[in-house]
């Protein structure tokens, strides 16, 4: 075995806590014990406490206080629901069991049985007759953990985050439900939930720098996928008419409170279905989510309300525009003009940047930050839609969607573009501007236009960010709140 004191930065605490586990171990108890299956949870027994009061129950958990009176003390106990009040008397477990309580620190992991009762102040609370060490902790939980004086430290022990702030643990249980409840809602619909290659020859679907592997046996390499858009679509081709998946996805930029490498999103295609129809699915899905799951429409967020109430508003982009800005791009016509008014609103632009272009850098600059309530902005510019089927009354803009709440954008979505020669232009158009610089155009697939070339029938398609979504329905402010374990930099 490890010398246990080998380690020569550790604090006096820690030593302490070694110091009494060797003492265990002379007393017979080893300090790493096997399983002590549970019969109930703490939350079940304060909750059935007119059913259970006078029973004998058995439970583990966290030694998370002790408060000592001679030869009897009080303890609270954390499993996995919540916490609960213990009672050890030297009477009731025997002197040699007592000393091993004495022996014990917070956050020890212990199981316990005993007969439950009620204190003369009215907490439900154990009686132990049985006590057994689990897992001894040597190392002390921190003390003051809440506030936002270790929010990197937070992060990157989040098992810590996890023991001592049970609202974090809450808003990982909610994660877990908001998903199941997506998944059931898909379901009951005839979806039928797949898997796609994680690791692509082509970065496609998405405009985004992705992360770059490689495979040794065939000397290749690979992209983490930034999108599961064009895997999806060749099921579609292939006759599989309502499909999602639900998976991590990978892009190599920028870490905020809005973005992380590391991501979740669930992507739908619908055989027979337009943008309209993802637009309804989009609002009525997530509206029904929030209502299984918090029990209202209403949600707060940030101190405002959120209300998920369908149908949600919908703008142009054009008409966002407009809305927040006065300018009005229906009569701003040519690349020159755009740039022009462009250059009088302050904006940097790239040499050649399209009419196109300016709109939908106009919305980002001006328009984001007004939509906090849920909102569809429709038709985008053709240049920022490669993947989006054009519009038949204006070929300059796509029948494409993006669905905003507080001011983030949660869900992306088309009429897919099923035409193969159109297709195969815009991805030249998108090579053309990785060949001036542009890392995050979309590169050329051949073998998705192949795919294309056999027939795709006219589809609906939609992105939705797990993780932004379940930042407003947990209202939480950073996207880490909501990733268990977000990327972060090493320590130095």
């Amino acid at each position: 075995m490890a010398d246990i004191f080998s380690r020569s930065e550790i604090s006096e605490q820690e030593q302490i806590r070694r110091q009494k586990l060797e003492q265990l171990r002379d007393l017979g108890v080893e300090p790493y014990g096997s399983k002590y299956p549970a019969t109930h949870q703490s939350i079940e027994i304060i909750n059935g406490f007119s059913v259970l009061d006078g029973q004998t129950v058995k439970l583990s958990g966290r030694l998370m206080s002790v408060r000592g009176h001679g030869k009897a003390s009080f303890a609270n106990l954390q499993d996995e629901s919540g916490q609960i009040q213990i009672y050890v008397r030297l009477n009731d477990v025997g002197e040699n069991l007592y000393k091993v309580f004495e022996l014990l620190d917070i956050g020890d992991l212990i199981g316990i049985a005993g007969e439950v009762f009620r204190t003369r102040r009215g907490e439900v609370t154990i009686a132990v007759k049985e006590l057994k060490l689990l897992a001894k902790s040597l190392r002390p939980l921190p003390e003051k953990w809440h506030g936002l004086t270790n929010v990197d430290l937070r992060y990157r022990q989040r098992y810590l985050d996890l023991i001592v702030n049970p609202e974090v643990k809450n808003t990982f249980i909610l994660r877990s439900k908001i998903v199941q409840e997506i998944r059931r809602y898909l379901n009951e619909r005839g979806f039928l939930e797949v898997e796609t290659p994680v690791m692509h020859p082509l970065a496609g679907g998405a405009a985004a720098r992705p992360f770059i592997t490689h495979h040794n046996a065939l000397n290749m390499n690979l992209y983490l996928r930034i999108a599961t858009e064009l895997h999806l679509k060749r099921l579609i081709v292939g006759g599989m008419d309502k499909v999602y998946e639900l998976g991590r996805i990978f892009r190599n930029e920028g870490i905020d409170t809005k973005h992380n490498p590391e991501f979740t999103t669930i992507e739908i295609y619908q055989a027979q279905a337009d943008y309209e129809d993802m637009m309804k699915l989009t609002e009525n899905m997530i509206a029904e989510v929030a209502l299984n799951i918090l029990g209202t429409l209403k949600v707060n967020y940030q101190d405002q309300e959120l209300d998920l109430t369908p149908p949600w508003p919908r703008l142009t982009m054009i008409e966002a525009i407009n809305k927040y800005t006065g300018l009005n791009f229906n009569v701003i016509q040519t690349d020159e003009q755009a740039q022009l008014v462009a250059k009088e609103r302050g904006l940097e632009l790239n040499s050649g940047t399209t009419r196109g272009e300016i709109i939908n850098t106009f919305f980002e600059e001006f328009v984001e930050e007004h939509l906090f309530q849920p909102t569809f902005i429709i038709d985008y510019p053709i240049e920022v839609s490669p993947l989006a089927k054009r519009k038949a009354d204006d070929p300059n803009f796509t029948y494409r969607f993006e669905a905003f709440m507080a001011k983030s954008e949660i869900a992306n979505a088309f009429t897919e573009l099923n035409d193969p020669f159109d297709q195969r232009q815009r991805f030249e158009q998108q090579m053309a501007k990785r060949a001036a610089g542009d890392e995050e155009a979309h590169m050329l697939d051949e073998d998705f236009l192949q795919a294309l070339e056999y027939g795709m029938p006219p589809t609906g398609g939609l992105g939705i960010g797990i993780d932004r979504l379940v930042m407003m329905l947990t209202n939480s402010s950073s996207i880490r709140d909501v990733i268990l374990f977000p990327t972060m930099r090493p320590k130095e």
